[in-house]
């Protein structure tokens, strides 16, 4: 929900820096321009999380619109950069919660949030601001299954683990404490939760990484803590270890050289937990790594 701004890192700097490399030639930056608008019904008020699918080129943004009952899905041809419908594609159709008030404060009950892509079953995961998850059938264009977590507050961001078929997502704002819940995309139903201390105010960006076979999840740095990256096993739904960054990070990425940047630009080693260092000047709340270019954007 907040302003955003677009930051550009190349990862060949961030790599450099992490081997402690004094002086070295920077690669010209690049030049940007706007291609396209697209607009869509009643305008853009309020939206949290987007996916991009590189198989089917569509870009999916959770968008909390302006009301109360009235949030959705915006689905967008990213070849044609056009705006193909949204979800639920009619007022009389299972929707999201839109943007609506919170009645506890810290407790966001506004959505949709997090939104993951499940090509292999074409569907969507969404986590909604009533501590749902919501399935949509990208076929059917629709909610076709509703998740409850448990929580009060939103059901926020998510990952999937396609060995096991699990996704996990966290509720950030619970009382007395934050958690994550574990869910079977074959059954559609709750496996478990992970409950944090209640001294943890909020989570972040969870990723699935294949290599490790294990969920990252950024946590937050508190009062008392500093910030971390959190490695979850799917199966016993346990934290099995803490990178300790010297940053409250947000965002997560993974590359394929299995390194973990962080919003605030703390970057780790997913397969042996080395830090790696930070990257000065890099700080957001989402980002994004693309592969063909090499570069992460803030």
């Amino acid at each position: 929900m907040k302003r955003k701004t677009l930051f550009v890192f190349p990862l060949a700097v961030v790599a450099m820096r992490a081997l402690s490399v004094v002086a070295f030639a920077q690669a010209p930056a690049p030049v940007y321009q706007q291609i396209a608008t697209i607009t869509l019904p009643g305008g853009l008020a309020g939206f949290d999380i987007s996916w991009v699918d590189p198989g089917s080129q569509r870009f999916y943004l959770t968008d909390r619109t302006t009301t109360k009952g009235t949030g959705r899905i915006d689905v967008v041809d990213t070849q044609a950069n056009k705006l193909l419908y949204t979800i639920p594609t009619s007022k009389s159709e299972i929707g999201f919660t839109g943007n609506t008030p919170a009645v506890t404060p810290g407790c966001t009950i506004s959505g949709p949030n997090g939104v993951v892509a499940i090509p292999q079953l074409n569907q969507l995961y969404v986590g909604d601001g009533d501590s749902t998850v919501k399935v949509v059938d990208l076929g059917a264009k629709a909610i076709v299954a509703i998740i409850p977590t448990g929580g009060s507050c939103r059901a926020d961001e998510l990952a999937y683990d396609p060995l096991d078929h699990i996704v996990m997502i966290t509720n950030p704002s619970e009382k007395p404490a934050p958690f994550v819940t574990f869910i079977s995309t074959d059954t559609q139903s709750v496996l478990g939760r992970y409950t944090y201390p209640s001294t943890q105010v909020g989570l972040e960006q969870p990723l699935w990484n294949p290599k490790t076979k294990r969920f990252y999840m950024s946590v937050p740095a508190t009062a008392n803590t500093l910030g971390s990256v959190d490695i979850i096993n799917p199966l016993t739904m346990l934290v099995e270890q803490s990178l300790t960054a010297n940053c409250s990070p947000a965002g997560l990425v993974l590359t394929p050289s299995q390194h973990l940047m962080t919003s605030c630009g703390q970057v780790f080693d997913a397969a042996t937990g080395n830090n790696l260092g930070v990257t000065a000047g890099a700080s957001a709340d989402e980002l994004w790594y693309n592969p063909g270019d090499n570069y992460y954007y803030f």
